[in-house]
């Protein structure tokens, strides 16, 4: 049996200062798959510059010039984490055996490539890196991010739990993610639909090394959204089911209103009237919001517009 091409793919933006330390350890790892015969030599190290506006892109020419197992892909302009990821992946795919995408930080623990390159040997074609625990987290981003994928189920999308973008893909999977041509993306909800035989590894997140997180709450709460209107139409689903409830709630009660109307019993329920409309109103303007994310989204996946576009490609593998 050949030995396995792997390409370790690293989405950057805006990381000079981690790219020194990340560059060297991924180098080690690399080089200790390939003494230890679970990779072949032409397994590559692929940084995605992201449109950075710093010397990122001029730090990973360097790498590449220096060593052969160091590659590079510049998109045209900045396209968001899951975007350069995918441009990663995709161009790796017709290079490689399997890939490993992960973060330019060092929170994923690099250690894991180990496990996930053993289990992709044994025949699984998706390993997923599992964080074990959440001890590094502050309790705000440890009670966000677990209600955030218990919602996501809640919402029927298939995901899986402390699972971000660390994981191994063989070529079967990843010609099987190139079949999927949707804009909006979220990679950590698509790549269970693809199926196949599946394993997971856990490991314990690190701080990041260096550098600043480049998903603040803000970007992190549209992520999140646009994870839930991507994968699943549930939203609208609850909204007609608590239009429904609520318009036969008010069928049921308007006979006693009426009696009681009738009867003149009625009293000034201004401040009742009050509450009810800002309620009702707002339900109403939350709803039309929710439609109207879906809408946006139709509108974006029917022009059909490129994800990215790739200004360069660094890679000297022998084939």
């Amino acid at each position: 049996m050949n030995k396995p091409v792997l390409y370790i793919v690293v989405p950057c933006y805006n990381e000079e200062e981690v790219l020194p330390e990340t560059s060297k350890r991924l180098k080690v790892k690399l080089s200790d798959l390939i003494v230890a015969g679970k990779v072949s030599e032409d397994s590559r190290v692929l940084f995605v510059d992201d449109g950075s506006k710093d010397r990122t892109w001029e730090m990973i020419r360097e790498y590449h010039e220096a060593d052969e197992h160091f590659s590079g892909v510049k998109l045209s302009r900045n396209r968001g984490h899951q975007n350069a990821l995918l441009a990663g992946l995709m161009t790796a795919k017709d290079r490689c055996d399997c890939t490993i995408s992960m973060d330019a930080d060092l929170q994923d623990d690099i250690n894991a490539i180990d496990g996930m390159v053993d289990q992709y040997l044994e025949g699984c074609d998706i390993v997923y890196g599992v964080r074990s625990a959440r001890d590094t987290d502050t309790f705000f981003k440890r009670f966000t991010a677990e209600g955030f994928y218990k919602f996501m189920e809640l919402m029927g999308a298939e995901v899986v739990f402390n699972h971000a973008d660390y994981r191994l893909m063989s070529k079967r999977a990843l010609e099987a993610l190139s079949e999927y041509k949707e804009v909006n993306l979220f990679l950590r909800g698509m790549v269970p639909m693809i199926g196949y035989k599946t394993g997971t590894v856990e490991y314990e997140r690190a701080e990041r090394f260096a550098g600043v997180s480049k998903y603040p709450l803000k970007k992190m709460l549209a992520f999140a959204l646009d994870g839930i209107t991507s994968l699943s139409d549930r939203p609208i689903q609850f909204i007609l089911t608590l239009g429904l409830g609520m318009t036969a709630g008010g069928m049921a009660f308007l006979p006693r209103a009426l009696y009681k109307y009738s009867k003149s019993e009625h009293e000034n329920d201004t401040a009742l009237l009050q509450s009810s409309l800002w309620s009702v109103g707002g339900l109403v303007l939350t709803s039309v919001g929710i439609v109207g994310d879906y809408v946006g989204k139709i509108y974006l996946e029917t022009k059909h517009r490129p994800r990215y576009f790739i200004a360069e490609v660094l890679d000297n593998q022998k084939d």
